[in-house]
């Protein structure tokens, strides 16, 4: 698998600040993710989710460690927050969404982010 589509969603994880986007393979019955916000592909799988976030977090201790070895700054995870006043009837309607990805508010938020960047031009 060498891209996570954005409709496979299934959860988010962090660790040190940085963070992993996750799908479910029926098929392979497996997890796959890969770290979001860097230039370099760093992936990691496992077959049940206490193997998953342990192949996460060896994931972006085996990057941070990696760039340290070549003298290279890790990317760092981006530090961007935003804060949003939103109308209680929006804030229920994405609460709504959200939950029927079975998805935090602020995963799916990104997704649409990650989704409507996407699609425009650099």
């Amino acid at each position: 698998m060498t891209s996570i589509e954005e409709s496979e969603i299934i959860v988010m994880l962090e660790h040190k600040g940085y963070s992993g986007r996750v799908v479910f393979d029926d098929e392979a019955d497996l997890f796959h993710g890969e770290l979001i916000g860097l230039r370099d592909v760093v992936t990691f799988q496992g077959r049940s989710t206490d193997e998953l976030r342990l192949a996460f977090e060896e994931s972006v201790d085996d990057y941070l460690e990696f760039c340290d070895e070549r003298s290279e700054s890790p990317n760092a995870p981006p530090k961007v927050q935003v804060v949003l006043p939103l109308p209680d009837t929006l804030a229920d309607r994405l609460h709504d969404r959200a939950t029927a990805a079975h998805m935090t508010d602020e995963a799916w938020v990104i997704r649409l982010l990650e989704d409507h960047l996407r699609t425009q031009q650099p």
